[in-house]
């Protein structure tokens, strides 16, 4: 039976081959909306233009898969214990608390021995909002993807773009791949599950299989849950920030460590192989669909 938690965490779906397109050097702007106020574009159509962030105060509006983002921050490309990769797609910005996460837990990762340094992937563009390729989440700043490939000593700009990450999972989707999974990478999840901001954590099942054989009963366990794809990287979740009003958290998972009979279904027929909707492809959110506010973080200059 499909895990309710499924329904649950809808909004965070992205391939594993999705997340590892490469990016371009030469990135260009898209056209120009023919009438941008239009309060039926398409969102994702009008935050996929956004270049810059708002003058305002930090502010996640919405949830994580309808919303949006006033007053981003930009993670810088390179710290002493992270890289931004994927510079042209434009998606290294986001709440204030989410960059400070970021550069505080892998600091603290890479101190500890644990990991060299965290990969960063997609977190959310300038303004928030759907995107126009890729996640159906990231739209409020609080979630951002890092790779479960260690940061090399140095980077040249078209491996940020080129590089693929390494795949975790068997081409079964069975289990992981041992030539390539390892408790250094079961440290970098941990480390970044322990973290109290974090609300939750979404991994490939195989992944959470592989964790489930050697840390089962660990409290930190409870965040980290299956998804599909996240086979080369695993997608961390905050909690929206104190007194930022209008910012709608994540429901809680279920109680314990998921590891219990709810893991299994992941590996079924149904979940491995799923049948083609019959039904037609949901419409993209416009901008009516969106909390009011976001219409005016998207129509500032």
């Amino acid at each position: 039976m499909r895990p309710l938690f499924a329904f649950l965490a809808l909004g965070v779906f992205l391939t594993g081959a999705a997340a590892q397109d490469v990016g371009t050097l030469h990135p260009k702007p898209l056209p120009p909306l023919a009438d941008p106020a239009n309060p039926q574009n398409p969102a994702k159509q009008v935050f996929g233009r956004a270049l810059s962030p708002t003058e305002a105060q930090a502010r996640s509006i919405g949830f994580y898969s309808r919303g949006c983002m006033a007053g981003a921050q930009a993670l810088p490309l390179d710290g002493e214990s992270w890289r931004v990769m994927r510079v042209s797609r434009n998606r290294y910005w986001g709440n204030p608390e989410t960059i400070g996460f970021l550069e505080r837990f892998s600091r603290k990762a890479a101190d500890a021995g644990v990991w060299p340094g965290i990969l960063v992937g997609d977190i959310s563009q300038p303004r928030g909002g759907p995107m126009i390729t890729g996640h159906a989440s990231h739209q409020i700043g609080l979630d951002a993807d890092i790779w479960l490939t260690p940061m090399p000593a140095d980077l040249t700009s078209a491996q940020r773009e080129e590089m693929s990450a390494v795949d975790m999972v068997r081409s079964d989707g069975l289990a992981v791949d041992p030539a390539h999974w390892s408790e250094e990478r079961a440290g970098i999840i941990r480390f970044a599950a322990r973290e109290p901001q974090v609300s939750m954590i979404f991994v490939n099942a195989a992944i959470k299989q592989a964790l489930c054989e050697k840390h089962a009963g660990e409290s930190w366990m409870n965040k980290v849950r299956p998804w599909w794809g996240h086979n080369y990287h695993f997608h961390v979740r905050l909690r929206c920030p104190s007194g930022q009003e209008g910012c709608e958290n994540q429901g809680p998972p279920p109680a314990g460590d998921g590891c219990d009979k709810s893991l299994a279904w992941w590996f079924s027929d149904e979940a491995l192989h799923p049948k083609p909707s019959k039904k037609p492809p949901p419409k993209p959110l416009t901008m009516a669909q969106l909390p009011q506010a976001c219409r005016g973080v998207a129509a500032q200059p």
